[in-house]
């Protein structure tokens, strides 16, 4: 089909106005259109693009989402590394940091040295290429040097231009900034998830981190990502003198940045800035943990320089983590799905971080006696992460005599039955009556349908309440034997409910792993490392059942490298309830038997075969991700630190506890790049 002139133009015009419309609501603030015309301008876009598609170039509006999921990421090398920024969290640090500027910049202190101050937003850390002002790459920081490319994912937010405005198509221009989501989006998106019996995000930082780590682009538009730019890096034209016109470039580039920055051109300014942000923070829509402050003039800058790891020119204020005082009014004991009872505190109200926080956590009983935390105690409690409240320390000075202490509960709360440990060195105490305690009932079946077990859809807390109180099942095996008839009548169901109910159940049942039921039965220590590795040694369920679990032959797994004595220990205990056995006869009946899908052999590395890792701190990947590869060349990952441990992977805050065990263990500790040098030159 011939193009027309007319609808050449007319796609043009469509195209640059969403472009603009994109501009006016993400950048300025200032949306001229409502949702309904841009969504019918998109669609007479993508109307065009239909009948000519070849009009559709890399900066269209519907090329944010396309393609197939990738199988990994590719790695992205810069010519200047990203850098990270080193912190400080008293007045007094920040006087000696600025005191160092001008001693190295020969100033006098009442010089014209000045500084911006921006939010420092908690996300993950981006940069975008831009080729003749079209979007080329985007990759996350990594390493500082080597990053991931997340190109096809950054593409899929709104608030990043696929094309720079008009005006600007230099060859090259490179720009970075951070990926972050909102709190009342970060709160929507752990609802949806908990409805549909998915584990949930941490924090903000955390969802957004994995959301574009995700290998399909298709899912990270489902997100609520945002961008928001504060480093430009171009030539002399588009460069200004002050990092403040840098940040006014961006946005007339088409880039979102902050628009409550500061100027301060004295010391004492800078300090009243961090009072008023103090109080300002908490009415942001994101999450900040402090402020950057950064020299504002590009010439001094320079002068100053870098050390290894950060600039010298700025530095991040973080906030002490904000606390409350209060009252512990009663104690309770939650019951998880293996049974651990988990104290939590009810609290007098109060107000922290913007919210209204009635409960904290207590962990486990170790922590309660490490802290001596008692009833009616007043304590100062803290949101771990920002996000998850805990009591960080009691305040012994005003203890009255009112005080009881806190004692393990010698029977589950909710089945009554005896409580105990698994073993005696445990911190964690635990109902010991499996599925006859509807607790650890309810909570095995959320899990069971979950997506890191048998990821049945259709299924809510609801739904799993009434199948137990209607007794239509006793263990989560009995979910396979269900039909229409047993859900048609129950609350918020019907005919065509129950049968999309029964469809998901079927669908679950034939794509499930043998690891993953491993996952899902519950065995207290298992987790899908180990799962895997057992899979790998019985072969099928039924050969676990048939040759280990009725022959009580479950000793012969010890051999197994990664599955110690305690582990062993806890499967055996496990398998000696009545009610496991209940369950895996249940599953073999309903026909669930899948078989250990041995690949080809895998092409592992010297330098990884047979080694242990323990991976501690912040990667540029995910820790699940970097596990998979270790293992995939040969490699084994534990939690924990012992004499066997080889290497010690450190990322970015690492733990100071895996540090320790890794001296005192003689354990090599490395980092990604050190890793990287390992795949390579094996």
């Amino acid at each position: 089909m011939a193009l027309p002139k007319s609808v050449s133009e007319q796609y043009k015009k469509l195209k640059s106005a969403l472009h603009e419309h994109n501009y006016a609501y993400y950048v300025l603030d200032d949306p001229k259109i409502s949702d309904r015309q841009y969504d019918q301008m998109y669609k007479d876009l993508i109307s065009i693009e239909e009948n000519y598609p070849e009009l559709i170039g890399p900066d269209s509006p519907s090329q944010r989402v396309g393609g197939k999921p990738l199988d990994n990421f590719t790695k992205v090398t810069r010519a200047e590394k990203m850098m990270s920024l080193d912190n400080t969290y008293s007045k007094e640090e920040l006087s000696d940091f600025h005191q160092r500027l001008l001693d190295q910049l020969g100033l006098e202190a009442n010089s014209e040295l000045e500084y911006v101050c921006e939010p420092k937003i908690d996300g993950l850390a981006i940069e975008c290429i831009y080729e003749n002002g079209i979007f080329s790459v985007g990759a996350t920081r990594g390493d500082g040097w080597v990053g991931e490319d997340v190109s096809q994912n950054l593409k899929t937010l709104n608030s990043i231009p696929l094309q720079l405005r008009q005006g600007f198509n230099k060859q090259k221009l490179v720009v970075r900034g951070e990926v972050y989501i909102d709190k009342s989006d970060f709160i929507k998106l752990n609802q949806q998830r908990m409805q549909q019996q998915e584990s949930l995000f941490k924090n903000p930082r955390n969802a957004a981190a994995g959301s574009l780590r995700l290998l399909d682009a298709k899912i990270t538009a489902k997100r609520p990502l945002k961008a928001i730019f504060y480093h430009l890096m171009s030539d002399e034209t588009l460069i200004g003198q002050t990092h403040a016109q840098n940040l006014e470039q961006l946005k007339q580039l088409g880039f979102p940045s902050h628009k409550d920055y500061s100027i301060c051109k004295t010391i004492n300014e800078l300090f009243d800035v961090i009072e008023l942000w103090k109080e300002k923070k908490e009415s942001l829509p994101y999450e900040i943990d402090g402020l950057v402050i950064k020299v504002n003039q590009i010439k001094l800058q320079q002068e100053a320089g870098f050390t290894a790891k950060y600039p010298k020119w700025a530095i991040a204020y973080k906030y002490e983590s904000e606390q409350a005082y209060t009252q512990i009014l009663d104690v309770r004991f939650q019951v998880g799905r293996t049974g651990v009872l988990t104290p939590v505190a009810d609290l007098q109200s109060i107000e922290l971080g913007g919210t209204t926080v009635s409960k904290a956590s207590l962990h486990n009983f170790e922590e309660i006696q490490r802290k001596d935390i008692r009833l009616n105690d007043f304590v100062w409690i803290e949101k771990a992460g920002e996000i998850i409240p805990k009591v960080m320390q009691v305040d012994l000075e005003n203890r009255s005599k009112q005080v009881k202490k806190i004692k393990i509960p010698e029977k589950c709360p909710v089945c009554h039955s005896p409580v105990g440990k698994l073993f005696e060195e445990d911190v964690a105490v635990r109902c010991l009556n499996g599925f006859n305690c509807q607790a650890q009932l309810k909570e095995s079946v959320r899990y069971f349908c979950s997506r890191q077990a048998f990821n049945i859809e259709n299924i809510g807390p609801s739904l799993i309440d009434q199948l137990i109180n209607y007794k239509k099942i006793t263990n989560p095996g009995d979910l396979f034997a269900l039909n229409v008839d047993d859900l048609k009548d129950l609350e918020r169901m019907g005919e065509k409910s129950a049968q999309n109910v029964i469809h998901s159940i079927t669908e679950a049942k034939k794509n499930i792993t043998y690891a993953k039921v491993l996952t899902a039965i519950g065995i207290p220590l298992m987790g899908n490392v180990v799962a895997k590795l057992i899979a790998k040694e019985t072969k099928s369920l039924k050969s676990l059942w048939e040759r280990y679990v009725i022959t009580d032959q479950l000793d012969q797994l010890e051999h197994i490298h990664g599955v110690g004595p305690k582990l062993i220990e806890s499967i055996k205990k496990y398998f000696h309830q009545d009610y496991a056995k209940q369950l895996l006869q249940t599953l073999l009946d309903q026909g669930i038997n899948p078989k250990d899908v041995q690949n080809q052999p895998e092409d592992t590395n010297p330098s990884f075969k047979d080694k242990i890792f323990c991976i501690s701190g912040t990667l540029s990947v995910s820790r699940d991700q970097m596990k998979e590869k270790i293992e995939s060349l040969g490699g084994k990952v534990n939690s924990s630190i012992s004499s066997k441990t080889d290497y010690l992977l450190a990322g970015e805050k690492v733990g100071q506890n895996k540090l320790s065990a890794a001296q005192k263990y003689g354990t090599r500790i490395i980092n990604e790049k050190n890793l990287q040098e390992m795949i390579q030159h094996s």
